[in-house]
């Protein structure tokens, strides 16, 4: 196997086990963030339910700015952006699903400004 699916196999694996332990639901729903090469995404996830509940991602329109930005800015950006909206779905707390990743770099700027938004891990 090349080294590229090893770490991708490697990241589902971990993935696979953090998801037996964390699970979300109604009263605190599952902050589940993916990262791509040029992207990150988040949602508030309600497992019992299988209900998306609030959403973000480099991808939206409002995250979008003619300002050019770094990654880890952008992911500031969304981190705040879900925060946000979780609050605006009436979530304060939330048990937070890194996928995998290392909570490194892009992932912990998400985190970081999800916290300092209000949103309570």
């Amino acid at each position: 196997m090349s080294r590229t699916m090893t770490r991708v196999a490697s990241r589902k694996r971990r993935h696979a086990s953090i998801r037996l332990t964390v699970e979300g639901d109604a009263t605190r729903p599952r902050l589940a963030v993916f990262r791509s090469l040029n992207h990150i995404y988040a949602q508030v996830i309600d497992d019992s339910r299988g209900v998306t509940l609030a959403a973000a991602s480099t991808l939206d329109a409002v995250l979008k700015g003619a300002a050019k930005r770094t990654k880890i800015e952008e992911a500031a950006a969304v981190g705040s952006a879900i925060a946000e909206r979780a609050k605006a779905a009436g979530i304060a707390k939330v048990v937070f699903d890194r996928a995998g990743f290392k909570y490194h770099g892009r992932l912990k700027a998400l985190a970081d400004a999800a916290r300092a938004a209000g949103l309570e891990f």
